[in-house]
């Protein structure tokens, strides 16, 4: 099977006719773009097995059907996508899965994912308190979900390589529905292309690449017939509301974030001898029922009651209950991580809260950087640069956009009055096919997409209980991107592995 389009698929289209004449521009039109893209061989030793695969790397070309006055006007090119594919050689392609990956922002690469995760090959770049110096190291990853599942990793627009068409606009596709659409379009063409569509089909996305996921899983369906065996949400945040201080003034997010907030206390030294699980039952249990009802009552709480109430939001935050009473036991927060190791004048990730870094000004309201964010951005940098083109052969001038910021502001015009939430999406897929099979992962000291929130949401699926049961969760003792921390790096590739080979289950 070759892993590169086929010929037609290279095919250059050219407007031709009036509208070509009456152009009266002097300037020569922009080339017709095509796919750029290039294919190398690997193995890669898992256990007693020796895999040969495909990698293939660069940018496809993403065309849309032009309709005007009733009439067809051609399949013009519109952007181009970068993505890299790993086949297995020689793999029958009808028990095959194939998974396609991408990370969230939104205006993120999949770097995160393809090296830190599922890629045959991984960064190394130690972890809190051991921290790897440049340039750092790339190695293969026997754990790699390679082993049970083909691979393409997704850079949306404006991310990664991907870009607009010369003389195109970038902010059309900077939104929620366009940027729907063309991962969408990616993953039909790719299926199609390698006929793929009788493979076992899953989506993974982290971050806001669940949103994306989520909502990816019913486009597809609807859009394509393009149904999926699982969809796999890592730091999962379905409805934006869940985790939103700012937009809108009700107090969902600060009970929602404040076992997160008792989790990286505990991991730095603020419960004394007490485990992490009874910690995390404890601020779970007030966080469910006394807290909500304690920030409902605003004004009407009694002293006494709000004695209690900041004295124990205090004890499992790790803060002082001066500092829980005057922000009026709502703790934001960008605030929190700047608060917590204020006396030590550290920050704390926010991405991971189990680092830390020195504060720029000990008197600051919210810190300047995350120092989680600091410790991985060089390490993925330097191994994907370094990867891409001496191991895999592609090269562009093109700076690689891995944390992009070109793609803001972003539009979620289509929810305009109402929040941010594709839980209606996912629930249409799972009701629309009901052996969709969903794998939620959480980390604890994720303080982008709180454990808590996410199950919240996913607690309130509208969903019959039959299809309930294809919903499973894995829970680490890590962060946002949970693979940094090498313990649940192993435990999660062999959790996702089982989930995707039990997924694909009863395939002829």
């Amino acid at each position: 099977m070759s892993d590169g389009p086929d010929p037609d698929h290279s095919a250059v289209e050219r407007e031709t006719g009036s509208a070509a004449k009456e152009s009266t521009d002097t300037k020569p039109e922009p080339k017709e773009p095509v796919d750029d893209l290039v294919t190398t061989h690997h193995t890669l030793r898992v256990g007693r097995r020796q895999l040969r695969y495909t990698a293939t790397t660069g940018r496809v070309v993403l065309r849309e059907e032009h309709h005007k006055d009733g009439t067809f006007g051609g399949h013009k090119a519109k952007g181009e996508l970068s993505m890299t594919s790993y086949v297995l050689d020689g793999a029958d392609v009808r028990k095959r899965p194939v998974t396609f990956a991408f990370n969230g922002g939104p205006g993120s690469s999949s770097v995160w994912l393809h090296l830190g995760l599922l890629g045959p090959r991984r960064v190394v770049m130690g972890d809190v308190g051991a921290l790897e110096p440049p340039p750092y190291d790339l190695v293969d990853n026997p754990e790699s979900l390679l082993a049970v599942s083909d691979l393409v990793f997704i850079d949306p627009m404006s991310t990664g390589w991907s870009r607009a068409v010369e003389g195109g606009k970038p902010g059309d596709f900077h939104g929620y529905q366009k940027d729907i659409e063309s991962v969408a379009e990616l993953i039909r063409l790719w299926t199609s292309r390698h006929r793929r569509w009788m493979s076992p089909k899953f989506i993974a996305g982290e971050s806001y690449g669940t949103l994306r996921g989520a909502a990816l899983a019913e486009h597809l369906q609807e859009r394509y017939g393009l149904y999926l065996n699982g969809l796999i949400l890592i730091s999962s945040v379905l409805d934006l509301s869940s985790i939103d201080f700012d937009k809108q003034r009700n107090d969902r997010a600060h009970a929602l974030y404040l076992p997160t907030y008792a989790a990286i206390a505990h991991y730095h030294g603020k419960h004394g001898r007490r485990g992490l699980r009874g910690v995390l039952d404890e601020a779970e249990a007030y966080a469910a029922r006394d807290y909500p009802w304690v920030l409902s009552r605003g004004a009407r709480l009694a002293p006494a009651e709000r004695r209690d109430a900041v004295a124990t939001v205090a004890r499992l935050t790790g803060l002082t209950e001066d500092y829980v009473d005057r922000a009026d036991l709502r703790i934001e927060h960008w605030r929190y991580f700047t608060e917590l190791l204020r006396d030590q004048r550290l920050s704390v990730g926010r991405l991971d809260g189990r680092f830390t870094g020195p504060a720029a000004s000990a008197i600051a309201e919210g810190m300047d950087a995350d120092p989680s964010m600091d410790a991985i951005a060089g390490p993925y940098a330097a191994t994907w640069n370094h990867y891409v083109r001496d191991e895999l052969g592609y090269d562009s001038d093109l700076h690689y956009e891995q944390i992009s910021r070109l793609v803001h502001p972003w539009s979620f015009k289509d929810f305009e009055g109402r929040p941010i939430d594709v839980s209606p999406q996912l629930e249409r897929a799972m009701r629309q096919n009901p052996h969709l099979r969903v794998h939620v992962a959480y980390g604890y000291y994720d303080g982008a997409t709180p454990h808590f929130a996410a199950e919240d949401v996913v607690a309130h699926l509208q969903v019959p209980d039959e299809l309930r049961a294809n919903i499973e969760h894995a829970y680490y003792e890590a962060g946002h991107m949970m693979y940094v921390h090498e313990p649940t790096r192993r435990q999660q590739s062999a959790d996702l592995a089982d989930f995707v080979v039990r997924s694909s289950a009863g395939r002829t």
